[in-house]
């Protein structure tokens, strides 16, 4: 594992929990047309984290193994959502037998473990004609304060892999799989700024990697942010703009 997901996760596994946000009702009927996941199925929901994404597939009916590699992160998946098979596992060693399951689903997680081993073992576990879906909310920077939140970020950023480098694409064409399809959804995160800004970004894997009063430094800046912004200062609720993108390709 990547330093900053092994300490970030761990440290701030309650404040990924709180600060992140949902997914968009259109998700659900992706999951479902474009993954094909029903009660028959079986899907493996891969760097479950706290289970955020866990309880949209819970609502499939499908049979969920959710596979975590931190342990504090595993604690929370199994308080959340305490009826889905929860295993110990990373990309590279999925704890499911082979030709096994219909689906594989990766949410904010598939930058962390981009990698040809990786997808080998997501092909390992697929029926044949099953398939790997991938998922992110992602900001929308063209709202300058939003823009301003990935600024005050970025100093701290170092090698962590993010979905916003692309390096993940390269691996597409893939091996044994089928085209990659794209789609995307309009989304939002709304609630107090504390939450959905400071706590949000406090989560983030090499934000919360950083010793304590540092990340008191990033909390003030994102509290500065707010106070200087008319859209956010003094607002009880707010409402950060995303696009939830969203991918799939069939093992062949």
């Amino acid at each position: 594992m990547h330093e900053a997901a092994a300490k970030g996760f761990a440290k701030e596994a309650l404040a990924y929990a709180r600060g992140r946000p949902e997914y968009p009702v259109a998700v659900d009927q992706w999951l479902r047309d474009a993954l094909r996941l029903n009660e028959t199925c079986t899907v493996v929901d891969l760097g479950a984290g706290t289970g955020k994404f866990t309880r949209r597939l819970v609502a499939t009916g499908a049979n969920i193994i959710a596979v975590e590699p931190v342990p504090e992160m595993l604690a929370q998946l199994t308080r959340i959502v305490p009826d889905v098979a929860a295993r110990s596992g990373t990309a590279e060693h999925i704890p499911v037998n082979d030709g096994a399951v219909d689906a594989v689903v990766c949410a904010q997680s598939f930058h962390w473990f981009a990698s040809k081993t990786a997808l080998a073992e997501i092909r390992r576990v697929l029926k044949p004609g099953g398939h790997l879906g991938l998922i992110w909310n992602v900001r929308n920077e063209a709202i300058d304060w939003c823009a301003a939140m990935t600024a005050i970020m970025a100093p701290y950023e170092g090698d962590a892999p993010r979905y916003r480098s692309g390096e993940w694409r390269k691996l597409f064409p893939a091996e044994g799989f089928g085209p990659l399809h794209e789609e995307r959804f309009p989304n939002g995160h709304t609630g107090h700024p504390e939450q959905v800004i400071v706590e949000r970004v406090v989560s983030t894997s090499f934000i919360a990697a950083l010793p304590r009063p540092q990340q008191l430094i990033v909390a003030a800046r994102l509290r500065d942010l707010i106070a200087m912004t008319p859209a956010l200062n003094r607002k009880e609720e707010v409402t950060v703009p995303y696009q939830t993108v969203v991918f799939s390709c069939a093992k062949r």
